[in-house]
């Protein structure tokens, strides 16, 4: 990250360093810390390896989490720098007003209930599409009078697309169970699913637009979100647009505090079956002894024994960097990785104003700014050519969205602005230390700082010369912090190819070694969530069944 900072009427300022986030959740590692046997090790603190740890934990397991980070979390960890907070992936979620929704429940599940929400504005997401505008709206009535009010020739088209997202809901039950069965019974639960099933499910969301209607800003209107799983719509499944859309249908809601309550809410479950969530605990190899898993080797040495190791680290890291490559390519798991590509990276601008949001003007809804309805051709020309205009712009506003803001940081408010962007722009960089990348980097990095900020400015005018601070992130940000290798933010890339891969389940072919987070069922802090509870379940086997219960009850 470079950061800027503004300072009376001097302009932007150089920062002389970074100073450290005060925003600690975890303790920190110490071998000497660790506390007897473990029945289970989770690699990483993301929320799938947080929930798995917690879904564990509630079954009486004593679960060791290892997080390489200085604050767990992972994609849901908040930092702070110079009196303001940010988070870095936890920008709106979806599903949780209802305390009956399953999204809700698993989520009061591994937060014994402390885990609080609030609604942001019924109008939760704007999408801009050059000088066209479209307001979406929360709850399933209002969002389709206002797509017939607004394209009162596509009715029928509409609400076929309405069946079609709710079908994918419906059908991810069954792609749920067949991750969790055996790998023979799995293939022939596949086989019926795919004869059951319609054929659109796993197609591209625009082929399946397509069948519906021809109207292009229709299209891109049902498309507008595409930014949360970094996939434009002729390259994306169908199935991670309906999630995604489905997900938000009734509107959307964020953390009371900030998105690292969810790390700070899940470790108290952890902890109370003799558990522990460590931070500044780098894994350097999984430990594999007569085809299992028996447990970990730390990068000072040390060795943690379990006869269960749950991998939160994405498939990419763990079988390209954590198992043994002996190990892997006796499973077959390289062949299995050039089956899949890594999704886009990112830029994140991070924002602090020394003025109230409310005195700001700032409201709860997210901006989607698109320079028209050409996603593919506008990621393809900034690949080509980082001159070219964003192809996507997404702005967040944390401090307007959070009740308890005002409390924790009077007289403030954070925006976040995050844009897609190609790792390769930056890899020539990539073996620079953190901070010290030179200066032709941090003049690219000043460059995107001011153009996004333009973006800001031409949305709401009024926050010109108020910026107190700012810093951007890069795809490199996002290696150094979290070890995704081509700075990918959603893992796996969202493709219908991803989405036909087996072998992405929570049992590895190595005994004792199980998968959690994006890369199992989709990317999302929610569906991430709830492949942790499926990863549980299945280290569980017969037990599993009680934990189900046990949700179930909750």
């Amino acid at each position: 990250m470079t950061a800027i900072a503004r300072q009376g009427n001097r302009g932007p300022q150089g920062s002389k360093g970074l100073a450290p986030s005060t925003i600690r959740i975890g303790r920190r590692y110490r071998p000497q810390r660790l506390e007897g046997d473990y029945d289970a090790i989770v690699i990483g603190s993301g929320i799938g390896g947080l929930t798995t740890a917690a879904c564990l934990s509630k079954m009486g397991k004593k679960v060791l989490v290892l997080e390489q980070h200085y604050t767990a979390g992972g994609f849901t960890h908040s930092y702070s720098r110079n009196g303001y907070e940010w988070d870095v992936g936890v920008h709106y979620i979806g599903d949780v007003g209802s305390r009956r929704s399953m999204t809700r429940r698993l989520y009061d599940f591994i937060t014994d209930g402390q885990l609080q929400w609030a609604p942001m504005d019924d109008n939760y997401d704007r999408f801009f599409f050059g000088q066209e505008r479209f307001d979406v709206l929360a709850g399933k009535q209002a969002y389709v009078e206002s797509l017939k009010a607004r394209f009162p020739g596509e009715a029928a088209a509409i609400d076929a697309y309405m069946e079609r997202i709710a079908m994918v809901g419906k059908a991810i039950n069954a792609l749920s169970v067949e991750k969790l069965l055996p790998a023979a019974p799995a293939r022939l639960f596949k086989l019926a699913r795919k004869a059951l099933l319609p054929d659109y499910l796993n197609r591209t969301t625009h082929e399946v637009l397509s069948e519906l209607t021809d109207n292009k800003m229709l299209q891109a209107v049902l498309t507008g979100q595409w930014g949360d799983s970094g996939v434009a719509p002729k390259q994306s499944s169908f199935i991670i647009h309906s999630l995604i859309a489905g997900h938000y249908l009734h509107g959307a809601y964020y953390p009371v505090g900030g998105a690292s309550r969810m790390a700070e809410t899940i470790i108290p479950v952890i902890q109370y079956s003799g558990g522990e969530v460590f931070t500044y605990a780098n894994v350097d190899q999984i430990l594999v002894e007569n085809g299992r898993a028996r447990g970990v080797r730390m990068v000072d040495g040390t060795e943690i024994n379990a006869p269960v190791v749950i991998s939160n680290a994405g498939v990419n890291n763990t079988f390209g960097r954590l198992l043994p490559a002996a190990v892997a390519r006796k499973q077959g798991y390289p062949r299995q990785l050039d089956k899949v590509t890594p999704s886009i990276g990112h830029l994140g601008l991070y924002i602090g104003i020394r003025e109230s949001a409310s005195a700001l003007g700032l409201p709860k809804t997210n901006f989607w700014i698109y320079p028209d309805v050409n996603h593919e051709e506008n990621l393809a020309a900034f690949a080509a050519n980082p001159d070219a205009p964003f192809p996507a712009v997404y702005i967040s506003f944390p401090s307007a969205k959070d009740p308890s803001w005002e409390s924790r940081y009077p007289n403030t408010a954070t925006i976040e602005i995050v844009a897609p962007a190609c790792f390769e722009l930056f890899e020539k960089w990539r073996d620079e230390p953190w901070g010290k990348r030179g200066a032709a980097y941090d003049d690219m990095k000043q460059n995107f700082t001011e153009r996004l900020l333009e973006q800001l400015y031409e949305k709401l005018p009024q926050l010109r010369g108020k910026i107190d601070y700012c810093e951007l992130s890069t795809p490199l940000s996002t290696d150094f912090f979290c070890f995704y290798q081509r700075g990918e933010m959603y893992g796996l890339n969202h493709d219908p190819q991803r989405f036909e891969q087996d072998w992405l389940r929570p049992k590895t072919r190595i005994g004792g070694l199980y998968l959690t987070g994006q890369d199992i069922l989709s990317c999302g802090v929610s569906s991430a969530m709830f492949a942790g509870l499926l990863t549980a379940t299945s280290v569980l086997g017969l037990r599993g069944v009680g934990l189900l219960r046990e949700f179930a009850r909750s």
